[in-house]
Formats: structure tokens, sequence, C-alpha cells
């Protein structure tokens, strides 16, 4: 039998990359490709596109028709070649894309050969081809992103690659209800997915905060759950019409990507419930929750028609959602309603339920059994693991890696998501600087160095676990550059978690490729996180020298200006410590090689004379005036504080925050030496010796920011503490309360405030 020239260049090929080795790091650096692939090997020259060039697809098929697009189109954008697409095979000069479900790839894995004449990119299916040809515009120079003509040499070098993805799950999820994002901002976010070969977006349409997607059986969802009164009085809300959800599903499939819905249920379902209270243990009424946190409030499994409520939803939300499963939550249920209500314990009387934890399990199994019927597999978060697993639900471990281990034991599918690891909305540097976030913290590198695979699971049991998951969840993410600030570069960091091998996976070679992808992202008009310069407080005073030293949550270049100017590339590189005699404004921030820069830092070095002390007997406590009303600005305090003075003995006092106010507390701190303090606050301004420490003022508290440092003597001295009671971004400063707190220079802790330091 003679094999055609075709087939057997494809043998040879296939021979070929079966010998190849995994990327060394010399060549990792030059071809910086991420996520990097499985096996490449280098070849002398490029290939050059020129205007010229053509692309052969073997059928027009519309799938083929859409790959040749993608790259015609990327082209044009930023070279201005209008390149054909043939179905005769050229001998030179053209980009193959051959699809043949007969070869020995993965379904999502590609082969890419690069020569002088001809790059070829070979795949089972339609989607392995659209993965090759997103290493094929990596390996192009960045501007390949852009959309204006760009005056460069459109040249690939010449390379063989067999890749394909260690995990079948690769997943973004974002959180809508509480903040909500348009189409056009979701579809930006799709498009970078897809240049990471990430697969599966996971989208959070309903909480407590707001329900975001139209179901034309319940209208008044969207009517009522999809707005809120904010604290400050004003409307905030959004949703997404059926037409619109089918447009970002198109949008999706087109790029490879699975479309997950999320309708949460049996809790944070408050927005629901809003509109419909008859589903809820006590009727209500409610309204759509306006701050962070988890809710009393769950629909009633001991009602049938509950039931029948979701039901009806899943119907209307499978028709809209082609991909096989839905997510319907499970997640922090809180059962106090439960535990009273007649018709829940009446339910499980009857099913012979120990506890509301099988209760909440049996509500689960309900919801799968529906789910089911419509087509669709179930997914929860590991909640839903209490009480009893539903039989073929799939796992989504966030609490930690405890809940996957359990459910991969029971031979249940897992996607590996811990909030330690994996949660997009925790800090990427020092909460002092970096926008206020839910909690923790989850560096670059944390993300990077993350294992999808437990150590403690046994091999046998590794083939359920599915992949990664990055989570946004958006309580402090309002706008869309804050939304990307976040999700990059560690949603990059997650695309190399999922694809790439393990042992092929390091952190210093992802941060050489780095570079090339801020270019990218740059052209595209995305935000993506720059580490601030941490160190020194924004108020340093000293009495003799200073010196300050500055460092960044990975290594970066700082640069600094000691004029009030505002640092650009052109200004003094930060090195050595500085060593100040003077008061001194410095301003300071990071500059990447692509030169792109943090915001600015501003620290005000203050040279100081020791304050004095003051001789007063005082009384124990402090003094306290309040005002009533909404405030939160200080220019806008011109209320008459009350004549009587409230004493309390400690900054451990309490507002409730459904009673606005600003509050005025005032006496004596007895500081133990003479020495540097630093101090730090949740609260809006204090004032010592009637100088300003630190000044929180629209801040949102849910961490002391803004700490500062004054000289003082042993003993007494004035302090006043300006408090506003009220709710920013969602967060109640009453949450955290006043709290003080002070360490003396040369202490690594901060030490609350005691009583007994207080007098008035």
């Amino acid at each position: 039998m003679i094999l055609s020239n075709k087939k057997i260049i494809i043998s040879l090929l296939v021979i070929i990359f079966a010998t190849l080795d995994f990327i060394n790091p010399a060549l990792a650096q030059k071809l910086q490709i991420v996520p990097f692939p499985a096996k490449i090997s280098e070849q002398p020259g490029n290939f050059e596109i020129l205007r010229n060039t053509t692309i052969f697809i073997k059928n027009t098929t519309p799938e083929q028709i859409k790959l040749a697009a993608s790259i015609t189109v990327k082209v044009k954008n930023s070279s201005g070649f209008e390149l054909s697409t043939v179905t005769t095979l050229p001998d030179e000069n053209v980009i193959s894309i051959v699809i043949d479900s007969s070869q020995n790839i993965a379904s999502e894995g590609y082969q890419l050969n690069v020569s002088p004449k001809s790059i070829q990119i070979l795949s089972k299916t339609s989607a392995g081809a659209f993965y090759g040809i997103q290493t094929l515009f990596q390996l192009l120079p960045p501007e390949i992103e852009s959309l204006t003509i760009k005056p460069v040499k459109w040249l690939v070098p010449c390379v063989m690659i067999k890749d394909s993805p260690r995990f079948t799950w690769r997943g973004l999820h974002i959180d809508v209800c509480r903040h909500f994002f348009s189409v056009e901002v979701i579809k930006k976010q799709l498009n970078i997915m897809a240049m990471y070969k990430l697969n599966t977006f996971h989208w959070h349409l309903t909480d407590d905060q707001g329900w975001r997607i139209e179901i034309k059986k319940y209208p008044r969802l969207t009517e009522i759950g999809s707005m809120r009164t904010e604290p400050d009085g004003s409307s905030y809300g959004g949703f997404y019409t059926q037409e619109e959800i089918k447009e970002v599903v198109k949008y999706a499939q087109d790029r490879y990507i699975n479309v997950l819905p999320e309708i949460e249920m049996p809790g944070h379902a408050l927005a629901a419930l809003a509109a419909y209270p008859e589903y809820s243990c006590t009727g209500g009424p409610f309204s759509v929750k306006n701050i962070w946190g988890v809710e009393l409030e769950a629909f009633c499994p001991g009602k049938e028609q509950t039931y029948k409520f979701l039901d009806d939803i899943i119907a209307e939300v499978t028709t809209l959602f082609p991909y096989e499963y839905i997510h319907i939550g499970g997640d922090e249920c809180m059962k106090t309603r439960w535990k009273v209500c007649p018709l829940c314990q009446a339910r499980k009387r009857k099913e012979g339920l120990k506890n509301e934890k099988q209760l909440q399990s049996y509500f689960i199994k309900r919801i799968e059994k529906i789910v089911h019927i419509h087509g669709k597999k179930l997914i929860g978060w590991d909640e839903i693991l209490e009480g009893g697993l539903a039989s073929s639900a799939t796992v989504m471990s966030w609490r930690g890696e405890k809940g996957g281990i359990i459910a991969a034991k029971k031979r249940q599918n897992v996607i590996m998501t811990p909030q330690r690891w994996m949660y997009l909305d925790h800090y990427q540097g020092t909460d002092k600087l970096e926008p206020a976030a839910l909690r923790g913290l989850v560096t670059l590198e944390d993300l990077y160095n993350y294992e999808p695979i437990p150590k403690k699971l046994a091999p046998d049991k590794h083939k359920y676990i599915l992949g990664a998951q990055v989570n946004l969840w958006a309580e402090y993410i309002s706008t869309p550059q804050h939304l990307e600030y976040m999700a990059y570069p560690r949603t990059l960091a997650l695309s190399e978690v999922d694809w790439s091998m393990q042992k092929s996976r390091d952190y210093s070679d992802f941060m050489s490729r780095m570079d090339n992808q801020f270019r990218r992202l740059d052209l595209l008009g995305v935000t993506y996180h720059i580490p601030i310069p941490e160190g020194p407080c924004n108020l340093e005073a000293f009495s003799d020298t200073l010196n300050l030293n500055f460092f960044t949550s990975r290594p970066m270049r700082m640069v600094y200006t000691t004029d009030s100017s505002v640092p650009t590339a052109e200004s003094a590189i930060f090195g050595a410590p500085l060593i100040l005699t003077q008061s001194t404004l410095i301003k300071i921030r990071t500059i990447l090689p692509t030169g792109e820069m943090s915001s600015v830092r501003t620290i005000r070095a203050e040279k100081q004379q020791l304050s004095p002390a003051l001789q007063t007997p005082g009384m124990p406590g402090l003094s306290m005036k309040r005002s009533p009303g909404k405030f939160y600005k200080m220019e806008n305090l011109n209320a008459i504080f009350s004549n009587e003075d409230t004493i309390i003995s400690n900054l451990n006092f309490r507002f409730n925050y459904k009673n606005p106010c600003a509050a005025n507390i005032s006496g004596y701190i007895d500081v133990p030496q003479s020495a540097k303090y630093y101090f730090t606050t949740e609260s809006d301004e204090l004032w010592i010796d009637g100088k300003l420490i630190v000044s929180n003022e629209g801040e949102i508290k849910n961490h002391s920011r803004n700490d500062g440092s004054i000289m003082l003597m042993a003993g007494k001295h004035n302090l006043k503490i300006n408090f506003f009671n009220n709710i920013i971004g969602g967060r109640p400063s009453s949450i955290n309360g006043i709290k003080l707190s002070y360490r003396i220079n040369g202490q690594d802790l901060f030490s609350p405030v005691s009583a007994e330091m207080l007098s008035h």
C-alpha cells in the first residue's frame, strides 16, 4: 500500500514528537507561551506571514471556516493583510488547519509544526485546532493583539509542538450578583479565557444581593429581585435578558468555552424570596440584601410548592445553557428558620431525617432529580456533602481540599477550588495598600504553585479530579477595571496549573514569560495587578534620621521622587534604603519592563520633636458625643453633637449599623515610654496632640489601612477619634467598631490600646 505524501509527513511528525523532551528553561525564555505546551522542539528559521499568505482548510464546514476566520480577522486588524482561505493546499507560504478524527491526539490537543515555508495545525477536533491557533498567536509578536495596524515583521519561530491539557476542567468564576457586569465586560473576559485555553465560565447569576437572569414565568425575579436599595438610599441593579444570555453563550461557544450557570439554593436566596416570599419558611416580607454576609432566610424545603417553583426556573435555565451541567450552589445555608418551621419539621418526621443537615441533603437530592429530568448534571459547593451526597453530583471543593477528597473517595467528580489558593477576591499584596478585598492573601506565586491533585488522595482516585477553577466574588469589586485587576495575572497562572504537566511547571520560568503576556494584555486594554511598593506606613515620624526600605510582593523595579512629582520611567531607581535627615515627601511606584507602572504611593516622612506629655489627673474612660444621620465625609459633618457626654470605658464599644450616626470620642491616651509610636484604627480619623495621624475617610473599613506614627514622650496625650457609623461598599463600619492599636518602634506586632491607657 502506497501512502500519500501528506500521510507520510503526518506519520513522521508523530514519530518525531514521541522523542521530544520537556522544554528546557533557555527555550522557555525565548518562546514565551502561557500555558506552556507539553512538548516542544525549536527548529532553525522563521515563518513570515506576508500579504499573500494563505490559509488552507480541507473542508468548508462552519467550524473550519470559523477557525480560519479567527486567524484572518486578527491578522487583518494588526497588519492590514487580508489573507485568503483556500481548499487546495499550496506548496508554500501557507497556514494549514487539518482536523482529522483518526489521529492519535487528545480531544483538546493539537500538533503545531512551523517551518520556513508552512505552518501546520493538526488536531482531532475543532477545539484542539482552536487551541493550536492560540499557541500560534503567542508565537507571533505581541502586536498581533492590536486592533490598529502595527509596522512589525510577522515572524513565527520554527518549532514543533505536541500539546494537550492535563485537566478537562479549566475554569473562571465571576459573581455578577454583588456587583453587575455588562455583556460586553463578560465577553472581554471570555476573550482572555480563550487566549489562555480556559474552557469553563462559571456564571454566578443569583444570590442574596441580586437576581440577574430573566425567568419569563416569574417576572418579579428581575422586577424586584434584580434591584436593591443601597445604604445611602441609591438604587443598584441590573439583569441579563434571555436574549443576552443566549448572546453570551454563543460568544463563548465560538471560543470553545462552556458556560456553567449557577442558581443558588436553598440558601443565598433572599433576592428570589424578596420577589416570591411564599417559598420561604416565614412568608416575608423581605428586601434584597444590601450588605454582605450570610442571610438567615432560605427556601423552605418543607413546602411542596418550593420544588415546583424551582423546577420551573431550572426548566427555563436549562433551555438557555447547552452545557451538560447546572450549578445549584448549596453553600452557606443557614438552617435557623428550618428548625422552627412546622412544615420543615413535618418533612423531617415524614422522611425519617435526623437533623437539618439531612434535610438539606433531602432538598439537594430532590433538586438533583429535577436537574436530571431536564437533561443536566448537578454541581454544588462542598456543603452538598453534608447529610449525604447526591448520587451523581459533582463537588466544587472551596472550603479546603477535604470536601474534594471525600467526594473523590466516593468516586464522584470534583473541581478543586479551595479558597486558600483559588479565590481571586483575596489580596495580592499587603491589605494596607491593595484595594479593599474580602479576606486573606493569595499571591501569584501561591496560586501558580497549587497542585489540584491532593497528596492524600490515592492514585486510583486521581481521575475524579476534573481540574481547578479560580473564583472571583464581587463584594468589593464594583468596576470592570477592578474586576480585571483582581483576575489578572493570577488567572494566567491558573491556566498553566490546569493545562501544563506538573513536572514542567516552574514559577521562575513562568515569570520569565509574563513580560510577553503583559504586552498582550496592554494591547487588549486589560487592567492587571502590578505590585505596589510595600514597607513604610503613610506617615513616618522621626527625630534624627530615618531609614526607609521598600519591597514588593513579587520582585520588581521601583522608581521614586522626593520633589513631590509623580515618578516616571526616568525617575531614580530604588536600590538601597533611603536615609533621610529632613522632612521629605516620597512618591514611589513599581515599573514593569514593558513600561507599565503601579499606582503611586505617597509617604510623608516628618521630622518631629517628642510631643510633651500632659500633666492632668483625668477620670477613667473616654467621652463620646453622637449625632444621628448618614455621614460619609468630614466636610459634610455639620451636625451638632449631643450636649450630653457618654462615658465609654474602652474602645470595644459597638454601634448598631441600623442606627447611622457620627461619633466624636475624646480624652487622653497614656503611653508607657518616650518613643516613636505607630497607630492603626478602623475609625475615620485619629488625632493625637492636635495632629492627624490616621485618616480612613471614605474607605471600606474591613481592616485598618492608613497607619501613621508620631513621636511621644511617656505620659498622657490628647486623643480624638471621629467615627462614622455608616455602610460603605456593603460593609457596615460597626462590624469592626472603633478599634485602636499601637506598637512602639522596633516592635513587630500591634497591641490593642487598653482601658488602663484611657482617661478623660
